[in-house]
């Protein structure tokens, strides 16, 4: 059984193992990293051997730190480290997966109200979990203005209510963490990815955010933009932040991850319904709220639907995937989470 993880960043790490009864009986690693000295790559081998076939990664990874402290003291692992060997076992064992292992759905561009966006991000990871759709990425498209929060900010905090009672732009509180989304048509891109957790097994919430948008680094750098990922969650070029990324991690086994993306935002307006819009401004590299945000039409000179046509020709080109669309019943289950939760004040001011 073999199984394989590319450090990002880093080396390719790949691992040969057997196993019977439960246990990993032969273990043999190998890829195009450095390790010093030489002889410590038979006992990250040994460290490997004996251990339960259903070990978790921290285990795995306990097991190598611990061979290799009490066997060589000080080993310089370069290009990978003892996290990467066991998500490689874990996937050569058949309990982690890579993105080879899965068929995605794509369904492009749909307009309707945002908030309908905001309740599909609930719908659509429990029919993936339950197994009546593929793991998808699906592009936002919507026809009002709205401001999405995180689950965690407080309304009182975020907004200004004069300013949103001006433009017309009402709230509504998602189910993932992080800042706020302002959202009016056509002035950022939004996307959401559900994968099973078995994808991020292994890795650290702050690796998984990067491990989950590396496609999307590949897409921008095909329509001219230079980025890099930002820890924790943000997306950033020369000229100052892009987009951002949220996550939420559902007990059936699945990943909800997101990211918003500023194409031609209204400065001025945003300034006036974000209470923290002027360092928000600051934060995507803009002195002078008197102007638009847009590093992805300035940077690349492309409308933003011709960006959104690119980056999923990317995701087809780089994984296997199948044209979709929302089904009636997912549909359905979205506009009963509107009447019921992300529609409600109890709901949008649960933080107050």
């Amino acid at each position: 059984m073999n199984g394989s993880f590319k450090v990002r960043g880093g080396k390719l790490v790949s691992v040969e193992v057997e196993a019977s009864d439960g246990v990993i009986t032969s273990a043999h690693v190998f890829g195009d990293f450095f390790l010093e000295p030489d002889e410590a790559l038979e006992d990250i081998d040994a460290a490997i051997v004996g251990l339960p076939v259903k070990a978790s990664a921290a285990t795995i990874t306990e097991a190598i730190s611990a061979r290799l402290a009490a066997r060589h003291g000080d080993v310089q692992m370069i290009g990978f480290d003892a996290d990467a060997v066991a998500i490689a076992v874990r996937r050569a064992l058949g309990n982690a997966t890579s993105w080879d292992d899965h068929e995605f759905d794509v369904i492009g561009p749909v307009t309707m109200a945002p908030i309908m966006h905001v309740a599909l991000d609930e719908v659509i990871p429990h029919e993936v979990a339950a197994g009546r759709r593929r793991p998808l990425l699906r592009i936002w498209d919507w026809d009002s203005p709205l401001v999405v929060i995180g689950s965690y900010q407080s309304v009182k905090n975020e907004i200004d209510p004069a300013g949103a009672a001006k433009h017309g732009i009402g709230v509504v509180r998602r189910i993932t963490g992080g800042g706020a989304m302002f959202m009016e048509a056509g002035n950022c891109l939004t996307y959401s990815l559900v994968v099973p957790s078995s994808l991020v097994e292994g890795l650290s919430f702050e690796q998984s955010y990067a491990y989950l948008d590396d496609w999307v680094m590949g897409a921008l750098a095909e329509i001219g933009v230079r980025a890099r990922y930002v820890p924790l969650n943000d997306i950033a070029s020369d000229k100052g932040k892009i987009g951002g990324a949220a996550q939420r991690r559902f007990a059936d086994g699945v990943v909800l991850h997101h990211v918003t993306m500023s194409y031609d935002i209204d400065a001025d307006k945003m300034g006036e319904v974000l209470r923290v819009g002027r360092e928000k401004l600051s934060d995507k590299g803009t002195r002078s709220a008197n102007k638009r945000v847009d590093p992805m039409r300035s940077q690349t000179g492309m409308t933003r639907e011709a960006i959104i046509d690119s980056f999923l020709d990317h995701f087809r080109g780089k994984y296997t995937t199948h044209e979709s669309a929302y089904t009636e019943a997912e549909l359905a289950a979205a506009r009963d989470l509107v009447d019921i939760k992300f529609g409600t004040e109890e709901w949008t001011q649960r933080v107050p």
